[in-house]
């Protein structure tokens, strides 16, 4: 398990002591005073927010890691695109080789111009997904976003984990909740998965709970004591497996199969839970998020790899052909989302 996994892991338990723990608390205090006056100029208007001329939702989180927000807002993208809207999906494109700095189009709707390695998993995998939905990457949203307008006549924009970039004024700010991990140890970073402290709860305009675990009864009643802590309009979101498939050939795996479960994701063990009891795990293999793969870290795997749909634009650049991904199905009303 990677440093960076451990930590992660130490983020969702309420009961770690010691003192590594308690360096890390003290570290959270200057981050705290870092991002509460950082809120604090943008609510009061030191920093300014830059209005753009199209639609902008938000979907984001305040923990870190993954909730789900990729699939989330492809529904989105998919909802705009069917009412004839031109949309753009932008990301910061974490864990592409290509530079952040400046604005990359990665697809126009039509073709796709970089690989997933260039351009990072996520923002591939919205350009081959989101075939009719623009794809931009840049660390700076506001300049993708005008790109995005003035260039490909985009008049719906979809910040893919934008919440914490304020620079960008938003119609909609969407904040996903895992409802099994919830807020983990709720302390701020680096002891904790909080990427702000509770100020950031007033941007809120609708709260997702993000229902991994197939436990309803448990993800609604989250959800109505979120909503009454927070006064937040709040909706379950269903995600759950559909199909295993072969990412060359199409073909779906047979259950009872042994397998070794691959993944660099954000949350690995609820990949690990969504394939236990269907497929004999004979290995799971843990990388950081956004990781990229080597082919010697492939090839070393004998049998059939079992991956996440992320991960697989990255993994179909080699040549193998037992390499599965994991389709996920996502169910949540659009309309509640978007006040329509």
């Amino acid at each position: 398990m990677s440093f960076k996994n451990k930590i992660t892991k130490l983020h969702y338990d309420k009961t770690a002591k010691g003192l590594f723990v308690d360096m890390l608390e003290f570290f959270s205090i200057f981050y705290g005073i870092i991002t509460s006056l950082r809120n604090k100029l943008y609510d009061i208007g030191v920093l300014k927010q830059i209005k753009v001329n199209a639609k902008v939702i938000s979907v984001g989180n305040i923990t870190t890691g993954g909730v789900g927000k990729t699939p989330l807002v492809a529904k989105l993208a998919q909802y705009y695109i069917n009412k004839d809207e031109k949309v753009a999906v932008i990301s910061r494109g974490y864990g592409g080789k290509l530079s952040n700095k400046k604005i990359n189009l990665i697809s126009d709707g039509v073709n796709i111009y970089y690989d997933a390695i260039e351009s990072g998993d996520e923002a591939y995998w919205h350009a081959v997904n989101n075939p009719l939905s623009c794809v931009v990457t840049c660390k700076d949203r506001v300049k993708a976003a005008k790109y995005a307008i003035d260039n490909l006549g985009c008049t719906v924009i979809i910040l893919d984990d934008g919440f914490q970039h304020r620079r960008i004024a938003r119609d909609i700010n969407i904040v996903l909740v895992d409802s099994e991990l919830g807020f983990g140890n709720e302390k701020l970073l680096p002891a904790g998965p909080l990427r702000e402290g509770k100020e950031a709860f007033n941007r809120i305009d609708k709260l997702v709970i993000v229902n991994k675990g197939g436990n309803q009864e448990r993800a609604n009643k989250y959800a109505k004591i979120l909503s009454k802590k927070l006064g937040k309009p709040t909706i379950v979101c269903n995600t759950k497996p559909d199909y295993i498939y072969n990412i060359k050939s199409g073909e779906r795996l047979a259950s009872g199969e042994a397998i070794t479960a691959l993944c660099a994701i954000g949350q690995p063990e609820q990949f690990f839970k969504f394939l236990d009891g269907k497929y004999e795990i004979i290995n799971k293999v843990i990388y950081p998020d956004h990781h990229l793969y080597k082919k010697s870290e492939i090839d070393n795997i004998k049998g059939i790899i079992v991956t996440t749909e992320k991960d697989a634009v990255k993994l179909s650049q080699f040549d193998r052909k037992d390499i599965y991904a994991m389709k996920l199905k996502t169910d949540i009303s659009i309309n509640f989302l978007v006040d329509e």
